[in-house]
């Protein structure tokens, strides 16, 4: 029986992960995957979405142009659109094989890797047998990482045929745009979908949501600028709708809505995406034959950390249950390596983990936003400055959203959180992020020299907005930049 320092059962971003850090650490390392090495974060998920997303936002950019040029609007067909998305997904997915072959074949003594593709299942604390059709074969591992993954989430009355009714992984396998579409979930993953068909240009999109607001996890005034781009492109939102009834019907989906004004609606639709969710992949995995506790209530697996019940079993990524993001699922990937054998005593912190979501505009952030600091009764200064006070932005024409930045309320004023809502989003966030991380005050953003035109500096205006010396005055450009402090004792903004 072979016998390996690790085992890893499942081969996506979290799991991946794992197995890397092992090697670096010199550990003989098996990593089992069912399917396709990569996961969510390569197939039906991260990179395939994102990718939809980009083309999708260059075709809506576009045809933004060609509306002021009085042009007809560019379209592409789906089959052009896939076979992008599919050949982003082969270049990913041919660098993890080129990779792993490489690793597998090394010369320089035995290989401390190997990749067995089969379904992993634990028969007892150290011994994992693997199966595939035609193969079975069982090892042994001193440690083993369960890093299965997840997948979408059902809801009871829905029936889900992936032809009419699809999840976010049959959405991919549509063979045209369809004219109309309904999204069931307004979450991250609803709105994403939403934003894509919108902005293709070619599909009614609506989307049910049970809340009164879209994102109901960010502040207002991120939701609302989402919302209204939306519904400027068509796409009808059901604010606090409730679905009562969906089915195909003819060929169509027909789906009814109620709504706490005791109104109702029987709409049809082309297709469906119930998008609600995700649920972890934990079912035959051999968990009570390992003596790896679980909640009688749910069936997840109990993690403390990284670890399970068993001290040499360990969960990372999706398979948590919690944080279903690929960034934290190959953090924890890496942290629970490192726990066993690079000495890291201390708990793996989610604190100021940097987000983004790929919407119009595209949203990122980092820390707290201001619904939780007045949830938590966290006194806080605010500053918030428009794209469209933005030389870089103006250049783009593109001054759709905002940066918001939260510090403490207190001599040092130290970042609490960030939101920025538009184009570089993501690529703006990240040295508030350090910041956060170092504990280091707003002044001294303030006092950096960026770039011109650049959409960061935007993130140093509200640095100095929040120090009384910005270039453009907030009691001036009240619609465009505001800046005040809030605080739990008066329970209300005062103005800077």
């Amino acid at each position: 029986m072979e016998h390996y320092d690790l085992c890893v059962i499942g081969g996506g971003p979290a799991g991946y992960a794992a197995a890397m850090r092992a090697i670096d650490l010199g550990k003989r390392t098996l990593l089992v995957e069912r399917d396709r090495i990569g996961g969510t974060g390569i197939f039906n998920g991260a990179l395939a979405s994102k990718t939809l997303w980009e083309i999708a936002h260059r075709v809506s950019s576009t045809n933004e142009l060609m509306r002021t040029r009085g042009r007809e609007p560019f379209r592409l067909s789906w089959e052009e659109v896939s076979k992008t998305m599919n050949e982003a997904v082969f270049e990913r997915k041919y660098l993890y094989a080129c990779h792993m072959q490489l690793l597998s074949n090394t010369t320089e003594g035995a290989p401390l890797f190997k990749h067995e593709r089969g379904t992993g299942r634990l028969i007892d604390t150290n011994t994992v047998r693997i199966e595939r059709t035609g193969f079975a074969e069982e090892v042994r591992a001193d440690q083993i990482i369960i890093a299965t993954g997840s997948r979408p989430r059902s809801v009871p009355d829905i029936i889900v045929d992936e032809e009419y009714i699809l999840t976010s992984d049959g959405i991919f396998s549509i063979e045209s745009l369809p004219k109309s579409i309904v999204i069931i979930g307004a979450g991250v993953i609803g709105c994403e979908f939403a934003t894509i068909f919108c902005n293709l240009g070619a599909t009614r999109v609506h989307l049910i949501d049970r809340a009164d607001r879209i994102l109901p996890f960010e502040d207002v005034d991120v939701s609302e600028l989402v919302a209204r781009n939306l519904e400027r492109k068509g796409v009808i939102i059901h604010r606090s709708a409730k679905l009562d009834r969906i089915a195909v019907v003819d060929s169509e989906v027909e789906y009814a809505i109620s709504y706490t004004d005791g109104r109702t609606e029987t709409v049809r639709v082309e297709k469906a995406l119930l998008s609600v969710g995700r649920t972890p992949n934990v079912e035959g995995l051999g968990l009570v034959a390992a003596g790896v506790e679980t909640d009688p209530k749910t069936g997840l697996i109990r993690v403390d950390d990284t670890r399970t019940s068993q001290p040499n079993i360990h969960v990372v990524g999706d398979a948590t249950a919690t944080n279903m993001l690929v960034n934290l699922g190959e953090m924890e990937g890496r942290h629970a390596v490192e726990r066993i054998w690079a000495e890291r005593s201390g708990a793996l912190s989610y604190d100021n983990v940097s987000t983004i979501m790929f919407l119009d505009p595209e949203v990122a952030g980092v820390g707290m936003n201001e619904q939780e600091c007045r949830k938590r009764g966290i006194a806080y200064r605010m500053a918030r400055i428009d794209y469209s006070c933005l030389a870089r932005a103006i250049a783009m024409r593109s001054t759709k959203g905002f940066f918001k930045v939260l510090v403490t309320n207190d001599a040092d004023m130290r970042v609490l959180g960030m939101r920025a809502v538009g184009e570089h989003a993501s690529s703006a966030i990240e040295a508030v992020a350090l910041m956060m991380r170092l504990g280091i005050p707003i002044r001294e953003l303030a006092d950096l020299v960026h770039p011109h035109p650049s959409i960061t500096e935007g993130v140093q205006e509200c640095a100095r907005m929040l120090l009384g010396t910005s270039i453009f005055k907030p009691g001036i450009f009240e619609d465009r930049m505001q800046c005040y402090t809030w605080s739990p004792d008066v329970a209300s903004m005062v103005a800077a």
